[in-house]
């Protein structure tokens, strides 16, 4: 059975390639902000805003036969539920790591597999993770350097480079931080016989 990838990101591509998992690439035909707002208007907290983004993205892909199709989202939430998106400018990425300083929020990493146009299998992993208080300083230099390769990525940050330093603690898992719950995704694959058991 194939595997098809419906999402661009990059870090999601390098994790399956760098797992051994066999997969080709898909465009998602998602309106994701519109999805987003009608799950936000109908009540939806940050994980099942997660979960029914994946399931749009595998479902956005059309029925292909005996294939797998892999949606994937993120999405951040503070403590107190307010829920973040990607930033839609340098201001707003300022803005928002204004907002996590000091602050524990938990990113949601979601991912569903459809077969023949049904989801067949989803799961979200959430990661807690503790921004240290952070100068104005830190963030201009932060930005100068790392805003290009942030600018797509829900909360502003990247922990695989210089993003790092933003944190005091992490607790959860670093592939759930890049985009997937990886490790049940591989075992869900192997059940399928996608990947060798």
């Amino acid at each position: 059975m194939k595997l098809l990838l419906a999402s661009r990101s990059a870090t999601r591509r390098q994790m399956l390639e760098a797992a051994g998992v066999p997969f080709e690439t898909r465009d998602a035909a998602v309106d994701e902000e519109g999805v987003k707002r009608g799950l936000r208007d109908a009540g939806a907290d940050a994980v099942r805003l997660a979960v029914r983004l994946a399931e749009a993205k595998a479902l956005s892909v059309p029925d292909t036969g005996a294939a797998l199709v892999l949606g994937a989202d993120q999405t951040l939430s503070l403590d107190d539920g307010t829920m973040f998106d990607k930033p839609s400018s340098r201001a707003a990425a300022e803005a928002q790591l204004r907002a996590l300083s000091g602050r524990r929020h938990q990113l949601h990493s979601a991912a569903a597999l459809s077969e023949g146009g049904q989801i067949v299998w989803s799961e979200v992993e959430s990661v807690d993770l503790h921004v240290r208080p952070l100068s104005e300083a830190f963030i201009a230099r932060y930005l100068d350097a790392e805003y290009e390769a942030v600018r797509h990525g829900v909360g502003g940050y990247r922990v695989e480079g210089a993003g790092v330093q933003l944190f005091e603690r992490i607790h959860g898992s670093h592939f759930a931080i890049l985009g997937l719950p990886l490790l049940p995704l591989l075992g869900y694959l192997r059940a399928r016989r996608v990947l060798p058991d």
